[in-house]
């Protein structure tokens, strides 16, 4: 079992629930430290922690099997959350995900596999997973949900083509998608982007 970092409100106070997973490198701390710049004041947050730092070994483009099993054990975690929270009352309109780089294109894999009405979802630098996107691993229907995705041109682990094909999926399974790149922007996440979520996702 991944090691999990809560923060926020406790889940029998929240209204909501924020998933948020950090990128190659980074740690579930880190990417909560975000939420001060978030308007996520009556949101539970769950961080879980990848072993070694890293979700998967490869680039987010190489062959899903050049990530394996690391790359399902890194779906499962998500998806064991999901149930978890379910199990305590909270719908999926009531959960909400957000991930960087890494953590971007777990997050955005994910919803797409297990499409529904979610809260929000946030993906700072990230696009579907695998060599070509693969449309026979995404289900399921979004039904309005709120996404954002905020990328560079360019970017140096993550084309601009793959953002934008991913942007096209998501919204022919139903999200509103609000994708936007950035020139010259590096590998990061900007002032520019969190303004959006706030004004997007999470102050719906």
């Amino acid at each position: 079992m991944k090691e999990i970092i809560k923060a926020g409100k406790s889940l029998d106070q929240a209204e909501k629930v924020l998933i948020m997973i950090h990128g190659r490198g980074g740690t579930a701390q880190d990417i909560l430290s975000m939420a001060e710049y978030l308007e996520v004041s009556k949101f539970a947050l769950i961080a879980p922690q990848a072993e070694n730092n890293t979700w998967y070994p490869q680039s987010f483009l190489a062959p899903r099997a050049a990530n394996e099993p690391s790359l399902s054990n890194a779906l499962k975690t998500i998806n064991d959350i999901v149930i978890d929270l379910g199990k305590e009352g909270f719908t999926k309109e009531q959960i909400y995900f957000l991930g960087f780089s890494q953590g971007a294109c777990l997050t955005l894999d994910f919803v797409a596999s297990n499409a529904a009405r979610y809260g929000g979802v946030v993906a700072f630098t990230g696009g579907l997973i695998g060599e070509e996107v693969d449309h026979r691993n995404y289900h399921g229907d979004f039904d309005g949900t709120p996404v954002f995705i905020g990328s560079s041109d360019p970017d140096m682990h993550v084309p601009v083509s793959r953002v934008k094909e991913s942007t096209v999926l998501l919204e022919g399974m139903g999200a509103k998608v609000t994708e936007i790149i950035y020139q010259n922007m590096g590998h990061t996440i900007s002032h520019s982007e969190i303004t959006q979520v706030n004004k997007l996702i999470f102050n719906g």
